[in-house]
């Protein structure tokens, strides 16, 4: 089967991307593909962009790199010490930004409500971001005839629709990747070939409909990592109620897409039935091409990774660039990953004519007593 990762945006969040990579890196289930949102199109330009021994250690390079240094472990500290210098890490984001990825815009009339060029309208300038992913992604490669494809999304600020830069299709450049984290007014609008664009993730932080879109259709074991959980319980502080909105803001819309996938795809296979029960004579070569281009036959394989961090309900989670924290992530991306692979549900059999199956992680084996 064709394998691909689907990552989304989310921030600081994104080192558990980093560890679900390793995982099946370890395990020698490199993606033929890779779709990426935001941090997850960042995620996404190192995996592509580097030959397969080197991935992994170019992903750490950069995470090592954009990781706020603790003072202390966090090890020894306990639960309300470590949520205290994630809160001092965050604050300390926000006043002088992350080395390599972006820095404060002091003193830029944008922040008074005056008018600046669209490439300066942000709080934060993403320049740095420019010269690490040249540094640490070789485009040469990315964009050679049988490299891993690589797909980011980006919103196109004047008319508000999604667009997809597609290795397969179009020259990639470290312009595509921050455009798909252009995230206002944090970060600032990118310009690709004339047009500015804005994080993808105000469309659809996940881009699992680039994978669902793609033909011809073709058996495909797709691994869905979601950074952000839609269920949660009713928050009672501003906090919780900041933590929630982003969350839900946020958070995979990926049920509906895959409900419509499969409506689609029944409906492919029932049609390319009734036509095969025509006569001979009512078949042309025209028709019978088309039907056989929908690709109905194939069945996708859907592995879902949702991140369980609680991140003591920070609304501010996906700036906390913390190392403790980061390193963490990367931890439960790592062991979320393993689980995945053991349980590997896709090599269950299922009926010739199954669209599509949904893998959730199993849960956490308990030692015997």
């Amino acid at each position: 089967m064709r394998i691909v990762l689907v990552l989304q945006g989310g921030g600081a969040l994104g080192a558990y991307q980093a560890g679900v990579f390793q995982a099946l890196h370890e395990h020698e289930l490199a993606p033929d593909w890779v779709v990426g949102t935001s941090i997850g199109a960042i995620n996404a330009a190192i995996l592509a962009g580097n030959r397969p021994q080197d991935r992994l250690v170019r992903l750490k390079q950069f995470w090592q790199r954009i990781a706020h240094r603790d003072s202390i472990d966090l090890n020894f500290l306990s639960d309300q010490q470590r949520r205290s210098n994630s809160w001092l890490s965050t604050f300390d984001t926000l006043l002088r930004g992350v080395p390599g990825f972006f820095k404060p815009r002091h003193f830029s009339p944008f922040a008074t409500g005056l008018a600046v060029p669209p490439e300066e309208a942000s709080f934060y300038d993403t320049a740095e971001l420019a010269a690490t992913l040249d540094e640490l992604v070789d485009f040469d490669y990315l964009n050679q005839p049988g490299a891993m494809r690589l797909s980011v999304n980006a919103l196109r600020v004047k008319c508000g629709t999604l667009a997809s830069f597609d290795s397969a299709r179009q020259r990639l450049g470290e312009e595509h990747i921050r455009a798909s984290g252009a995230l206002p007014p944090g970060f600032p609008g990118v310009r690709v070939d004339g047009d500015l664009y804005w994080d993808g993730g105000l469309y659809s932080n996940t881009p699992l409909e680039s994978v669902l879109d793609d033909t011809p259709h073709v058996d495909t074991l797709v691994f869905m990592v979601d950074l952000w959980s839609a269920d949660g319980p009713e928050p009672t502080t501003l906090d919780e109620v900041q933590t929630r909105q982003k969350d839900v803001t946020f958070a995979s819309r990926s049920k509906r897409h895959i409900e419509d996938y499969v409506s689609t795809h029944t409906l492919q296979r029932k049609l390319r039935q009734l036509y095969a029960k025509l006569p001979d004579d009512a078949q042309n070569r025209r028709d019978t091409e088309e039907l056989v281009a929908l690709g109905c036959d194939s069945t996708m394989h859907i592995v879902r990774l949702p991140y369980a961090g609680r991140d003591w309900h920070m609304a501010a989670k996906d700036i906390n660039f913390s190392q403790g924290s980061i390193e963490w992530r990367w931890e439960q991306g790592y062991q979320d990953g393993l689980r995945a692979i053991k349980a590997a549900g896709w090599l269950a059999l299922v009926a010739d004519d199954t669209p599509l199956v949904v893998h959730e992680l199993p849960p956490y084996e308990r030692n015997a007593a």
